[in-house]
């Protein structure tokens, strides 16, 4: 047997499964495409303005420079969530200069012209009373600087001479009346210099009137959780740009506080340039600041940070003259994760597994805890084999999982179709020299093996490990990558030596380990053959049995170093590096922070004299580079890239609605109620079908389920294969990421399979034919291992359902899958189960650890 691997691969697909969720076309040159994105069209946004900077003269004349008729939209404007991202796009602005390195936050304020896009409380209707208006005092910036000038010399003092201010705002001191004391704010009134606040005043009323760090709100702390969402975007020199903007709810901005009931609006402010009044006679210094023009040529950047002209730079955006030329899109938020906790008081009805149907679910639930005449629908998100488990042990009344699954009771048991859907290896890669993101990055099976094994060296501390000394630092120094994605930086980093991954077991490493099996030259590499470029494989992972549900970690290789700091706290470095997380939210979050969990910052405490290794930094914008599986869900949801995958020698496939639908027809079932499997092999010699596409089902026992809970099932596979599929943002409808069931087309078998297996869970009689009448011999994809599951030894004499009579009593499941506390979509597990669950679940996860970490050890002794 592999390694060890299948002696005790039962055992750690278990355990290890059992870590519990937080809770896009063919290639060639066209980037991937979230699947379905245009749908969100309906809920955009769309706004021509004609911007026109002024100035008047000293005889009274006005003089108009030329105008910038600028249009901008909005790709999704209704039902968002926090930190999803909307795409933004213009045209017809002033091209920008001085483009700097980073454009969020601060570090965006020396740029000339500019985009200013933020998220401000209110809108833009006079209408209403003053506190739910859009004004620049409910618009959020993460620092002072980006929203008032200190002690400003006169010649700093642009916006006194503002054509469009009122009188009031050109005094010495503005902002605020009455204006702060010394006390108070000790630098805001030092004569003669001028002082300009923009007030910060948050959703409960507090007012922060913006005069230094201290008075600023809690969430614009140095350090924040969340790195600045605002920013200054750069128009390229035809006038156009883009950019994704994530939003943020009150859960991540409680000061700012949006949220079902607050309206809020996205501010995109194209700075033109300050208009200017008359000027003094001499002309004062503020209006010779007034009147300039820039010193950064159109296309240019300013990565040295050096000064720029005030008055068409993005730090006076709330200058009356630059404020008017405002376009403001209205948003709204969806319901929050746990609104179902908090409007419906009844007891949840339980679902467990697969997190590809996570941002589903999230849009799901409302539809039914808001109904009185439907259950509480509930998805615990946890791996798809502990999912499978609880089901068949009567924990859950149903599973979510994406492929057969062994039984270990006599139940039969159904699986309907309920999403299709799958996931992808998102990035978050820039162009050298600041020139935007990478949109069409492609990976083949053996660059995605190459990453997984940890056969790249990651740095002079992996140099040393035996049998890897000629291979490539990172994959961007790989030439095999460079053919495929030309133009990109070479520079090595760490967090190029891998993919962010799942450290537990998933139908979703199962498929894309299954797809690397598929591809000859990845075989290959696998089985030791040198790739053309003399790169050979990690040797701890040569020969490894494939496909897998649980990647393992494998390496033991520990450096030879002279840090104090790894001689004091010696690890395994590759695993350092590969630094696996329990759920792929985590990963897209990473994914959206841009910031790698590799674990290989060395820090000092002189408090204790200790050091102690952690996660490095977040990556600089232009120089990010990062790639993790995510769920096409969070993909969606989140604004992330998708790359294509190789199916055939030279095409490369993103997931869209084509590629989904194409793979799809693939799917064979084996017999009535089973599961459409989708065989990679075929997927292949298709050519045009997306790899990472995945069937969603929802499987539940077709006989001994009590009629209560099988009604339920049954309701639920019903809803969501009709209504449920229905695209759109709203409580009850299919997010983006997923490809509608549908009566007619190619999934149409999927949607007749859902109802004859919704029939048969809410009958509850045996099926006259099933394929599977007592345990399955077939190892299906459920454990990823080159042996069958063991199965777990059932309790003795198991009681009866309260109120059941004796011959509906279930026949004897496997024991409960021991399993940490869930995060749910929805509410929290009721009762007094979930305090069992975690002690089991900690038992479990510390016995995984220790079967993963000995794994090393019984290879070698083997």
């Amino acid at each position: 047997m592999r390694r060890g691997i299948g002696a005790v691969g039962a055992l750690l697909v278990v355990l290890a499964g059992l870590t519990v969720g937080t809770v896009p076309q063919q290639a060639g040159a066209s980037p991937a495409e979230p699947v379905h994105r245009a749908a969100a069209k309906k809920d955009g946004f769309t706004e021509t303005k004609t911007l026109t900077r002024q100035f008047v003269q000293p005889d009274g004349s006005t003089y108009s420079f030329p105008s910038h008729t600028v249009t901008v939209t909005a790709d999704q404007t209704e039902n968002l969530r926090g930190r999803q991202r909307i795409h933004i796009t213009w045209k017809g602005a002033q091209p920008s200069g001085g483009r700097a390195s980073n454009p969020y936050g601060e570090n965006g304020l020396n740029q000339e012209y500019p985009v200013v896009i933020m998220q401000c409380r209110g809108t833009d209707d006079p209408s209403l009373p003053v506190a739910k208006q859009l004004r620049p005092q409910t618009c959020w910036t993460a620092s002072v600087a980006q929203r008032s000038q200190i002690t400003r010399s006169e010649s700093e003092a642009a916006w006194t001479a503002d054509l469009d201010a009122a009188p009031e705002d050109k005094e010495r001191v503005s902002g605020v009346d009455p204006f702060p004391t010394a006390e108070e704010c000790p630098t805001a009134d030092i004569a003669p210099y001028y002082t300009r606040l923009t007030p910060f005043v948050a959703a409960n009323g507090t007012t922060y009137p913006a005069c230094d760090a201290d008075h600023m709100p809690p969430e614009a702390a140095v350090g924040a959780a969340f790195p600045p969402s605002e920013l200054a975007a750069f128009t390229d020199t035809d006038g156009t740009g883009s950019v994704q903007f994530e939003v943020r709810s009150d859960v991540e901005n409680e000061s700012l506080g949006c949220n079902t009931k607050t309206a809020c609006s996205i501010v995109v402010i194209p700075i033109a340039g300050l208009s200017c009044d008359r000027p003094a006679d001499p002309m004062s210094r503020a209006d010779q600041a007034c009147r300039k023009g820039g010193r950064f040529t159109p296309g240019s950047s300013n990565f040295a940070n050096d000064g720029v002209d005030q008055a068409v730079s993005p730090a006076l955006w709330w200058s009356a003259s630059n404020w008017k030329n405002r376009f403001s899109i209205p948003i709204t938020f969806g319901l929050p994760p746990d609104a179902c906790d908090v409007l419906d008081p009844r007891a949840p009805t339980g679902f467990y597994g697969s997190e590809l149907l996570a941002q589903a679910a999230l849009q799901w639930s409302p539809a039914y805890c808001l109904r009185k005449d439907r259950f509480k629908f509930q998805l615990n998100q946890i791996s798809d084999e502990a999912g499978w488990n609880n089901m068949e042990a009567g924990i859950g009344v149903a599973a979510e999982v994406s492929s057969e699954h062994d039984r270990r009771g006599t139940d039969p048991v159904g699986y309907a179709p309920t999403a299709v859907t799958g996931f992808s290896i998102g990035y978050q890669i820039d162009k050298p020299d600041n020139a935007g993101e990478f949109t069409n990055l492609r990976l083949n099976a053996r660059l995605i093996l190459k990453l997984l094994s940890q056969s790249y060296v990651g740095s002079d501390l992996g140099r040393g490990h035996p049998g890897m000394v000629h291979n490539p630092v990172a994959i961007m120094n790989d030439p095999e990558f460079v053919a495929l994605n030309p133009g990109l930086s070479e520079i090595s980093q760490e967090v190029g030596a891998t993919v962010l991954s799942l450290s537990n077991s998933s139908d979703v490493i199962q498929q894309l380990t299954d797809y690397i099996t598929q591809d000859r030259d990845a075989v290959d590499f696998l089985h030791g053959k040198k790739d053309p470029w003399g790169m050979v494989i990690n040797p701890e992972y040569e020969n490894l049995d494939l496909p897998v549900a649980l990647w393992p970690l494998l390496d033991s290789y520990i450096p030879e170093t002279e840090s104090d700091c790894r001689q004091k706290n010696p690890s395994v470095y590759f695993n350092d590096l590969a630094a696996p997380v329990t759920t792929m939210r985590k990963i897209a979050e990473a994914l959206l922070d841009a910031w790698p969990n590799v674990q290989t910052r060395c820090d000092f405490d002189p408090s204790t004299g200790l050091y102690k290794l952690g996660r490095i930094d977040r990556q600089s914008f232009g120089s990010r580079f990062m790639l993790g599986i995510v769920s096409l869900g969070d993909a969606a949801r989140y604004g992330l890239r998708s790359a294509a995958l190789e199916t055939k020698p030279g095409r490369y496939v993103a997931p869209n609605d084509r590629s989904l639908g194409a793979a799809v027809a693939l799917g064979r079932q084996s017999a009535k109620y089973q599961p459409f499997a989708i065989d990679q092999a075929d997927l292949r010699k298709a050519g045009n079908a997306y790899p990472g596409a995945m069937i969603v089902y929802t499987a539940a026992r077709l006989q001994n389920l009590p009629q209560e809970d099988a009604d339920k099932v049954a309701d639920f596979i019903r809803i969501a294969t009709t209504e449920g599929q229905r695209r759109g943002s709203g409580n009850g409808e299919l997010p983006e990421g997923f490809l509608p069931i549908e009566k007619k087309g190619v999934t149409a078998e999927l949607y007749d399979s859902a109802q004859d297996v919704a029939d048969a869970i809410e009958a509850q009689q045996e099926p006259k034919s099933h394929p599977t009448d007592g345990p399955s011999d077939d190892t299906g994809s459920g454990d990823g291992v080159d042996s069958p599951v063991t199965p777990i030894d059932p309790p003795a004499d198991p009681e009866p359902s309260t109120g059941q009579d004796p011959s509906a009593t279930p026949s004897v499941p496997p024991a409960a899958t021991p399993m940490p506390a869930t995060e749910p979509v929805g509410s929290t597990l009721a009762g007094g189960l979930l305090p069992m669950l975690i002690l089991l679940g900690a038992i479990g996860c510390v016995v995984a650890t220790a079967l993963r970490l000995t794994l090393p050890v019984l290879r070698r002794r083997g």
